[in-house]
């Protein structure tokens, strides 16, 4: 079997590492945090002009143009991960509803939205989770009246990421009570700033506020912010769900994250011997490698899979599920591996990679409730994936 590139890809990888290496000192670091950071923001334009960022979004849209491919996705998201500069930004914005607007999106709709979110300047959060509507989300409440050519929307929304720093919303809403409930549901946008809106914030495991809850007073909100159409929504919704569990899953971040966990067992030792060099931790390493390289080899067979407009089955439904677990262990490696240190966080001169393993293990374990959570992603997966039977409902009384 030969492995090797072609001299097209080979000249292809040439240019993108030109371009990283050239462009190196322009990226964002650490100290550049913060949505709509100047410096972010200006990266994230240079690599949709160079065709690492929004490559497949049409031109006329914000996007590069360029026509997908396989190998140049996966050796642009290599090289990222080999040189860990910093990649281009993601988010429920560009990795959620950009791609649910290419599908289901008016023209009008695609224009106004879609180049200032790719770029950073517009910031997205999701109204979908409500409290009692988590996991069972078609049991949500939020009503949006009929008003002339607006809907007037009360209620409220729950887990809301991003909702204190978002400019809009893509938020599903039941428009039709007397409906059933998969078919009395629209999924609507609309601005953060309009009147009646409320948000409080959350403080998840990592002790910080990551989420929110958001209220709904009377908010009045045009009728042509709907995607797709009025009571519809279900079928949105499920296209947005398809693309966040792919985000939350995605394998070359999980890879980049994994080199980096390499980089720090070589870097640190105990008691003298590197952290890579203990026979245990060095094969759990290995494990966790193979377990990163099968699912960069499941995202290759997905994006095959949606290049020839088909779908993915098992091997889209797995992502979710697989990718934060996989995230998880990573982190409880670094943890295990780093001992007392590896649980420090905020500030001390013991700190190592400024707490960010104890703060990822805490936030990834809550990913895997977040984003569908892993009980209801089996269930997913046997029913749809494997063709097993649905789980039994209880009589009622």
């Amino acid at each position: 079997m030969k492995l090797d590139l072609d001299p097209e890809y080979e000249a292809f990888r040439a240019d993108v590492v030109e371009i990283l290496s050239t462009n190196a000192h322009l990226a964002p670091g650490p100290e550049d945090k913060g949505y709509k950071n100047p410096k972010r923001i200006a990266w994230q334009k240079l690599l949709i002009r160079n065709g690492l960022a929004a490559r497949t979004i049409p031109k006329e849209y914000g996007g590069y143009g360029a026509e997908p491919d396989i190998l140049k996705a996966r050796i642009i998201a290599a090289e990222f991960a080999r040189t860990r500069i910093q990649g281009p930004m993601s988010g429920q914005g560009i990795a959620m509803l950009v791609p649910t607007l290419l599908e289901l999106g008016t023209e009008e709709q695609k224009q106004a939205y879609i180049r200032p979110t790719i770029e950073g300047e517009m910031i997205w959060c999701q109204g979908y989770s409500e409290p009692g509507a988590g996991s069972d989300l078609a049991a949500l409440r939020t009503a949006a009246v009929e008003d002339g050519d607006h809907y007037v929307i009360n209620g409220s929304k729950i887990w809301t990421s991003t909702a204190k720093q978002a400019d809009m919303i893509f938020c599903l809403v039941r428009t039709d009570p007397t409906a059933k409930k998969h078919e009395g549901i629209t999924y609507i946008t609309f601005p953060m700033t309009t009147p009646g809106i409320e948000i409080r914030p959350l403080v998840d495991m990592t002790g910080t506020a990551n989420f929110n809850e958001v209220f709904f007073t009377d908010v009045r909100v045009p009728k042509s912010g709907v995607i797709y159409a009025p009571n519809k929504g279900w079928q949105v919704a499920n296209a947005t769900l398809t693309h966040e569990r792919g985000m939350l899953g995605d394998p070359n971040a999980t890879k980049a994250r994994f080199l980096e966990l390499v980089t720090l067992m070589k870097s640190e030792s105990v008691n003298g011997q590197r952290l890579i060099d203990n026979p245990m931790l060095r094969d759990r390493l290995i494990k966790l490698q193979s377990e990163v390289y099968a699912m960069q080899a499941n995202g290759l067979r997905i994006m095959t899979s949606r290049l020839k407009s088909e779908s993915p089955g098992l091997a889209g439904l797995i992502v979710k599920l697989n990718g934060c677990d996989l995230n998880h262990e990573i982190a409880r490696l670094a943890i295990d591996a780093l001992g007392e240190l590896g649980i420090l966080y905020e500030e001390g001169e013991h700190l190592r990679s400024e707490g960010s393993w104890q703060w990822r293990y805490m936030y990834d374990l809550g990913l895997i409730i977040g984003g569908g959570t892993a009980q209801i992603q089996k269930n997913i997966i046997a029913e749809r994936g494997l063709g097993m039977p649905r789980e039994p409902k209880l009589a009622k009384a």
